[in-house]
């Protein structure tokens, strides 16, 4: 009667895990496969002209500024952090893959920027600063003006030597470092929503600029000041207890400012860490506070990580929508830490995971869905918990085509091994093991 218990408990349906993404080994010509969709999807967004906005004709006489005149939309046209996460993205991977499809885009974009530039500095004079009109760059007023994009800027500059480019970014590292808002400590800070708030988002508006600066100058003061922001910042805003960032911080509320834990920020933080620890000398003072809150958040961000492989839009709120480009952002930096030897290779299958999440938000077109609508610094949770999401919130392609080229080295990290799962296994996983570690005969 035993044994035959047994055997009928053994043929019980639901013993095999039912994955609702499919936990699978990805395969590298598919990731290649759709960051070149992403990458289709990016190009056809705009035509990068100039046109009368009202009658939509095309504006090719520069020469004197008509009232009327703005980019054609599309996230290619930009000048955006969102677009400088992108470009950024494809100069990472025209470095990894020697595919010059993908940095052509950046050549394109910067050239035409220098080109058209002083244009719309006239414009601005005659009809004042306008949406649509590089407005960003007429009449800079925030770091989302300008440190992303002009990190991706650095990045191009120093493959294409186009010497146009110089006099922009050195506009924007006075900006950065002059004229932006800061506290008396020297953290960047802004005007809003309270009189003196810090975001975590502006980690990364600020740090990859700064750091990449630094690479290109060879001056130091770039570095210390971006090791500062992440260490100033982290004082206000992480807390220990949960490993993550709070969203935002203001001087009014101190100690007690309320707490929510954004995913998309905590992103941001974890994108400018690894920016910047690719880029500081191994023995610079401050990198390993920094290193340290890396592999903090990643340690914590890993228990949080839904069964589907996706993160929830506010971390630790289970009830919130799984959001893309967080997602996104984690995944590209557990798999960078990775690669980089900064974290252990014990935490290859949640970027593994994370991805195979993240692939599943790719339409065929290369339109990236899911991804959480721009999201101001609140101070409730009905405005978190109801933010909406939609593949036009370019903040995911980026982070998209970051993810996607990580895996890819992590696919062909040389270091590793990789036990795979077994399909239709009762009980079976993936281990990424360290070679180095086993005897050969083991």
């Amino acid at each position: 009667m035993l044994i035959s218990t047994h055997g009928q408990a053994q043929d019980l349906p639901g013993r095999v895990p039912n994955y609702q993404i499919p936990y699978e080994y990805p395969q590298r010509d598919q990731i290649i496969a759709l960051l070149h969709r992403v990458r289709g999807y990016y190009e056809t967004s705009s035509e990068q002209k100039i046109i009368d906005f009202k009658t939509g004709k095309e504006i090719t006489n520069l020469s004197s500024p008509q009232e009327n005149a703005r980019l054609t939309e599309g996230l290619s046209t930009e000048w955006s952090y969102t677009h400088g996460v992108v470009l950024s993205a494809f100069d990472y991977i025209d470095t990894e893959l020697g595919d010059p499809v993908f940095m052509a885009n950046n050549r394109k974009y910067y050239d035409w920027i220098v080109e058209v530039l002083p244009y719309f500095q006239q414009h601005a004079e005659q009809y004042g600063p306008q949406s649509g009109a590089l407005r960003e760059l007429t009449n800079t007023h925030a770091l989302d003006h300008c440190g992303s994009i002009g990190a991706a800027m650095i990045k191009t500059y120093l493959k294409v030597k186009n010497e146009d480019y110089l006099p922009l970014i050195n506009y924007i590292a006075d900006y950065i470092s002059n004229k932006e808002v800061r506290l008396p400590d020297g953290t960047l800070a802004r005007h809003r929503p309270q009189y003196l708030s810090i975001w975590a988002d502006d980690i990364y508006m600020a740090v990859p600029f700064l750091a990449n600066m630094g690479k290109l100058t060879g001056n130091s003061k770039y570095y210390d000041d971006a090791v500062k922001q992440i260490i100033q910042m982290a004082e206000r805003l992480y807390v220990p207890s949960k490993g993550l960032f709070d969203h935002g911080w203001s001087v009014t509320s101190g100690d007690y400012d309320p707490r929510f834990y954004w995913a998309r920020a905590n992103g941001w933080t974890l994108m400018a860490m690894a920016e910047l620890l690719s880029i500081l000398p191994e023995s610079y003072q401050g990198r390993d506070q920094v290193m340290h809150l890396y592999r903090s958040m990643i340690q914590n961000l890993t228990s949080l990580q839904d069964g589907t492989g996706f993160w929830h839009n506010m971390l630790d709120k289970n009830d919130t929508f799984l959001e893309t480009s967080a997602t996104a952002m984690f995944t590209f930096a557990i798999a960078k830490g990775i690669n980089e030897g900064w974290i252990n290779h014990v935490y290859g299958p949640v970027a593994m995971t994370g991805w195979n999440a993240v692939a599943t938000r790719v339409r065929p077109d290369g339109a990236v869905e899911g991804t959480v609508e721009a999201t101001t610094f609140a101070h409730d949770n009905t405005y978190y918990f109801n933010r909406g999401s939609s593949a036009q919130a370019t903040h995911g392609y980026g982070p998209v085509l970051y993810a996607g080229i990580e895996m890819i080295k992590l696919l062909e990290n040389d270091k590793l091994q990789v036990d795979k799962a077994k399909s239709e296994s009762i009980n079976s996983t993936f281990h990424y093991k360290l070679k180095s570690e086993w005897p050969e005969d083991k």
